[in-house]
This record gives C-alpha cells, structure tokens and sequence, in this order.
C-alpha cells in the first residue's frame, strides 16, 4: 500500500479559512473519489489563535511539519486587530526560512484574453514563471533603529545575499526552462544602483548560464522589466530575481493575468523535490472581504493544482488549470473576473465539473 502523504492545512486569516476551504473540498474530491493517498491535516494558527493565547508557530508543529509532511497548503496571513505582525512572520518566515524552500515559484500565466489589461495583447502574450528567491535578501530582517522616534531617527535594513544562496535560485530558473522547452531567462536586478550585492547576481547570473547553452540568457534592470511588462510581456518566459524585487514584480505580473486571485504560488526545495514544500494563494487576508463570501478561490485551486504536480500527478494540475480556464469562460466565477457567483458557489462548479471528468 503506497504511503499517505501528508498535507497540513493552515488556512490563516480574513478570506484565507474561505478560499483553503475550497482547497480541502478538492483535496477531499482526490482523497476519497480518486483514491490518491492524501492525509489532510488541519492546523489552528493565525490571528485568532495568536489573540486567544498568544501562539505562532511551536516548535512542535514546525518539526512534525519538517518530519512527516509531504506539502503545506497556506492560507493568507494578516489582520487588522493586531497591530503587530510577528505572528504572521512566525509563521511565514518559520515556513519558508525554516524549511529552507529557497525558491518562490509564481506563474504568470492569464487563461482568457478578458483578464488581460493591456491593450492589442491576449492570453498567449501573457505566460511566464518567476523565480524569487525566498531566504534572503532585504527580509532576512537584519538591522535596526536608533534614537527612535526623534527627530534624529537611524532605520537600517540589509540586503544579504550570498553565493550559495543566488546561485541555487538561478540554477533552479535554468533548469526549470530546460525541463519545459523554454528558450531564455531573464535575470532582474538593480546592479547599476546596488553595485556589490547585485554585482553577485549579474556575475552569477552569466556564470551558470554556461552550463545551458541551448538557453538564451538576458538581463535587465528591475525598473526596465516593469516598464517591458506592460508595453508587452510576450518576449518573458522564466525570470530569475531576488526576495524583494520577486515581492513587487509577481504583483504585477497577477495584475497582467486577472488580480491577484488568479496567482498561485509554489515554495519549494527546488534541488531536492521530495522535502517538503509550500503552497499559497497570493492575494493576501483581504479583511473587508471576509466573511461576505465574495472572494476568489482560483488562485487556491491552481496552488492545489501545483502541489499535485510537485506530489506526483502532473496530469492534475493540467485538469484542474483547464478547469479555472473554463469557469472563466464560462462566467462561473466570482465579480473580479467577470462573473457572479459566490466563493462556494465557485467551489461547487469546479467539483461538480471534476467529478464530470472521471
């Protein structure tokens, strides 16, 4: 009998417990109707649990996480009750940093030509990947404040980037376009303005590079790619950055495909698949929204799509994609993408049209 793999289900705050509600549903749908060897595995953190008594991220939830699961499906994290967001660091940063998954893989692929913005392009201009690097960089949360509060304030925050830690994010954005028959990567920094650390990227950049020779390998300034993003995204199809300018960049790039509850996201190990990895929505906890059942659960079928690729059926996340390509078609979404239906109401749709397919 093949072993369960372990899924844990953090589904975070605001809209986040209503579009990883959705998520479960079809985790459910493979676990029981397709008998795929899923163990499903709810966690109780978030704001809610941190205002009740004061948890974030125990120790004994990260080790058994590291140990026995197989992926994390996450929800949105933040909420307006609480001021401080140590909480949802806690939790965030304990996944990515804790787990090491160093690359933060985010699609930007639009599935109708009406989600696209730009004026004379459609769909097929709109298909890249974005590879931010997850563990480093300006987050890492290295400096400080001095005199605080006066008038003579000092606010200092790092940027760390190491070899190890730029070379394995490229490495990752090369070999993922060699395994799916892309032709060039574009490596995005801002060397001319950050002459030592983003030095490391260009220079590494072109260094690995060598080792793919059958790919185009191009670079260009952060500011340059946005500006190239919205004239016409067509010529873009890996791109490898750092952890901010990934941050900024994969935003617009969800703008470019229909908002962010079109975006999904991979957190992964990428040179050893079988440990663990994360998966998320992008859109974040959307607090006015909560509760109204209005929000876009897309992005969490696609990020459930993902993870069945990363777990061993890739033939899923092509079916579940073809489905939220359909729902949007067909209007069978929610207001932001042109439909009328509610959060569940669009959960309902894509499992009754899943269970349609087998």
């Amino acid at each position: 009998m093949t072993a369960s793999k372990l899924i844990a289900l953090l589904p975070g705050d605001g809209i986040g417990p209503e579009v990883i509600a959705q998520a479960r549903r079809l985790l459910e749908f493979y676990r029981d109707k397709r008998g795929l060897p899923l163990a499903l595995w709810d966690l109780d953190l978030g704001a809610e649990r941190f205002m009740k008594d004061g948890t974030t991220y125990p120790k004994e939830i990260a080790d058994r996480i590291e140990n026995e699961a197989s992926a994390v499906l996450l929800g949105a994290l933040g909420d307006p009750r609480v001021k401080n967001i140590e909480y949802a660091r806690d939790i965030l940063f304990g996944l990515r940093f804790g787990l090491d998954l160093y690359a933060n893989v985010r699609p930007v692929k639009a599935l109708s030509d009406r989600l696209v913005p730009l004026k004379g392009r459609t769909a097929k201009d709109v298909d890249l990947t974005v590879f931010r690097e997850n563990t480093e960089g300006i987050y890492v949360g290295m400096g400080g404040q001095f005199k605080k509060g006066t008038p003579d304030e000092i606010a200092i925050n790092e940027d760390l980037n190491t070899r190890k830690g730029v070379e394995r994010l490229i490495r990752a954005g090369f070999a993922f376009a060699k395994k799916h028959g892309k032709k060039r990567v574009h490596m995005a920094d801002k060397s001319n303005a950050m002459k030592h650390a983003h030095e490391l990227w260009y220079r590494c950049f072109f260094e690995v590079a060598k080792d793919y020779p059958g790919i185009e390998a191009h670079h260009v300034y952060v500011d340059a790619l946005c500006l190239y993003l919205v004239q016409d995204p067509s010529p873009f199809e890996v791109v490898v950055t750092c952890n901010l300018f990934g941050d900024i960049v994969t935003d617009l790039g969800a703008a470019l495909q229909g908002g962010l509850g079109m975006a999904a996201s991979a957190n992964v190990h990428a040179a050893d698949p079988a440990r663990v990895a994360m998966f998320e929505p992008v859109h974040g906890s959307a607090p006015p929204l909560a509760g109204k059942n209005l929000a876009n659960p897309l992005a969490s079928v696609l990020s459930v799509g993902m993870m069945l690729a990363h777990l061993g059926w890739p033939a899923e996340e092509a079916r579940l994609e073809g489905l939220v390509a359909r729902a949007i078609d067909e209007k069978k979404c929610t207001r932001d993408v042109g439909g009328d239906l509610g959060t569940r109401e669009v959960g309902d749709w894509v499992l009754g049209e899943l269970a349609k397919a087998f």
